[in-house]
Parts: C-alpha cells; sequence; structure tokens
C-alpha cells in the first residue's frame, strides 16, 4: 500500500540519462527549494505509461507554474527509458528505479505485472517543500490514470 498523506518522503538517489551522461537525481535536493511531483508507473514502450508521459510532459509548463519538479519513477533502466523518452519527447526527468528499492520505500512495488515479476505500480505523490507528502493516490490497476486534478489542487495548496 502506497504511503500515506502527512508521512516524511522517503528521500533517494536515482539515475537519469538524457544525452552523453548519466545523472543522479536526489529528491531532497528540492527540499527547501520547489515542491516535488513522483510519477510512478509500470514499464517504458508502453500505451498506458506513454499516454501519462506524454500528457504530463505536454502540460509541464502548469507543474512549473505551481513551483513543482515532476519525475516520472519505473524499474527500467535509464538507457530504456532514455530510448523511450527520445521515441515519444517525454520532457519529464524519467527515474531508475532499477533494483526496485525507492518503490518499495514508497509501497507501490507490484509483486507480479502479467508474469513479468515485480514493477511499480502507478502511483502518483505531491511532496511539499519540507518533505511531507500532501497528495498519495495509487491506481487500482496499471490500467488506470492518476487523478491529475488533484494532483494540481494539491500543488496549489501546499
Amino acid at each position: 500500500m502506497a504511503l500515506s498523506t502527512g508521512s516524511k518522503a522517503p528521500d533517494f538517489t536515482l539515475k537519469t540519462k538524457r544525452g552523453e551522461e548519466l545523472k543522479d537525481i536526489k529528491l531532497s535536493a528540492n527540499f527547501g527549494q520547489k515542491k516535488s511531483v513522483l510519477l510512478f508507473f509500470p514499464l517504458a514502450f508502453t500505451g498506458v505509461c506513454t499516454k501519462e508521459m506524454c500528457d504530463v510532459s505536454a502540460g509541464l509548463s502548469a507543474y512549473e507554474k505551481l513551483d513543482a519538479a515532476v519525475y516520472g519513477i519505473s524499474v527500467d533502466s535509464p538507457f530504456a527509458q532514455e530510448a523511450w523518452a527520445d521515441k515519444e519527447k517525454i520532457q519529464i526527468p524519467l527515474l531508475s528505479d532499477l533494483n526496485k528499492k525507492v518503490s518499495q520505500a514508497y509501497g507501490t512495488l507490484l509483486p507480479d505485472l502479467i508474469g513479468l515479476g515485480s514493477v511499480s505500480a502507478r502511483a502518483a505523490f505531491v511532496i511539499d517543500k519540507t518533505g511531507v507528502i500532501r497528495y498519495s493516490e495509487q491506481t487500482p490497476t496499471p490500467l488506470e490514470l492518476p487523478d491529475f486534478t488533484k494532483i494540481q489542487a494539491s500543488l496549489s495548496s501546499c
């Protein structure tokens, strides 16, 4: 079960790749600076995940106006994520949770998805500037998207 609102967000450092080098993204680097939106998704190169990340990328300016950094997190390698982002023109940083520790820490690790093994569930978290979770949602199935209206409302109020 996903972590609940009011909980302290577990800190992490995950890899992202765009261009020549791998880069570390540390969640706590945003604390005191800006809000964070974490979007856990099962797998790159799949239909619903592509729709979600492309829609968020298309509306990225709305999140920037709300002083929020948005990250997509999956158990894919940073190399697969980069290829997918390039192909689909995904603009948000995609973070690789290849060892699945962050998905476990946030309570979003599905034990098995259609016989493929454990992957991240589809889930969304809004984290305020102090590192506290202000919105938490895990969809009933990976085929359903989070409620982005509620995500943006939460960002507006924290």
